[in-house]
């Protein structure tokens, strides 16, 4: 670990806790298959969130205890469901990694009730502009999840309002057909993991069962100049965006509809874009008054800024992540290269200048 680095402890640590919190994430996957969980109810994704939730807070905590957390999920359904609570409690209690000394490095909780306060260290958080904040999703894409699709651990640190580290974790991720498929899915490995510290690039390493296994440098993306040759991500299932304005949109520029990568989970969207496939991505929402959650963007923004991609939302502004638990002053978004991301946007905000007169 180079210690020159800016926040190089930070991600040392987010790295081993993102990638403990994969594998829980995968025995909760080995008991579906076994038919010990129901895929068909929300039990599996419901203790996957939760105990992953635990253990992320918990290393955190001890490592930097003067930190804070956003968190998507909070304890009060545990404390309301005693049979729920032992099935996570099981999970977060036998989850390690296979190296003793590694693992000695990570907190876990010792009791229920410390399991309990911790998820809600990030359940309660209200994030903010002031001071570190990490802000995490210990799954996203749980209808893909579910399905043994695509899916990521994410974990980002806001600082003042800014990302300073994002790592996420992507036990599934499989990158043979050389860009992300849904059912392309890692049998074999635990996946990949990809992270960033803002000002110093973006990384991959594939994820294992103890130390952290060698990372490369991701490349940068290629500069583009005609809008023709952009290549979109997007989720054709989603309730938030308006995919009939996404698609009038980008076919109006040339550029291939449908879109070249089609994900369900927001954050692997990002990572879709860092590893090739595609290299651009519009959010045009259905109601006005649509805002992101915060968990479901930090992180994957800072990497596919590390690597040259510049975001806006559809007024042109950049991404503020120091608003509280939503991206509350960001209506839409466009994530291109740096070199076509003026026109990208030049041409969303004229087609919707047309369609709102």
């Amino acid at each position: 670990m180079d210690l020159s680095i800016p926040y190089a402890k930070e991600l040392n640590i987010a790295s081993l806790v993102v990638q403990r919190a994969t594998l829980l994430t995968k025995k909760v996957l080995e008991a579906v298959d076994k038919g010990a969980l129901d895929k068909h109810d929300s039990t599996p994704v419901t203790i996957a969130d939760f105990a992953a939730q635990a253990l992320i807070i918990s290393a955190l905590h001890q490592a930097f205890p003067d930190d804070k957390f956003v968190g998507e999920e909070s304890a009060q359904s545990l404390r309301n469901d005693p049979e729920l609570l032992e099935r996570v409690w099981s999970l977060v209690s036998t989850t390690r990694l296979d190296d003793p000394q590694i693992e000695s490095l990570l907190a876990a909780p010792e009791t229920r009730d410390e399991m309990l306060d911790l998820i809600d260290l990030g359940g309660n958080g209200d994030g903010g502009r002031n001071g570190r904040i990490w802000v995490l999703d210990p799954v996203d894409g749980t209808a893909t999840f579910m399905n043994g699709q695509q899916y990521a651990v994410c974990l980002a640190l806001v600082e003042d309002g800014q990302q300073k580290l994002g790592v996420l974790g992507c036990p599934n991720l499989n990158l043979e057909k050389g860009q992300i498929l849904e059912d392309v899915v890692d049998k074999d490995g635990y996946g990949l993991m990809l992270s960033a510290i803002a000002g110093h690039g973006a990384t991959i390493r594939p994820m294992g069962r103890g130390a952290l296994l060698p990372a490369k440098p991701l490349e940068k993306l290629p500069s583009v100049s005609s809008t023709s040759d952009l290549r979109f991500v997007d989720c054709l299932t989603a309730n938030s965006s308006d995919n009939e304005k996404h698609q009038q949109v980008i076919t109006r520029l040339g550029a291939p509809w449908p879109p070249t990568t089609d994900l369900w989970s927001a954050q692997m969207r990002y990572i879709a874009i860092a590893v090739g496939g595609c290299n651009a991505m519009i959010k045009i929402p259905r109601r006005k008054s649509y805002r992101s959650n915060l968990w479901d963007h930090a992180g994957g923004m800072l990497i596919v800024e590390e690597i040259g991609a510049k975001i806006t939302d559809l007024d042109g502004a950049s991404v503020d992540c120091g608003l509280g638990r939503t991206i509350a002053g960001c209506y839409g978004m466009v994530v291109a290269p740096e070199s076509i991301h003026g026109k990208l946007l030049e041409a969303v905000q004229q087609y919707l200048r047309e369609v709102d007169c």
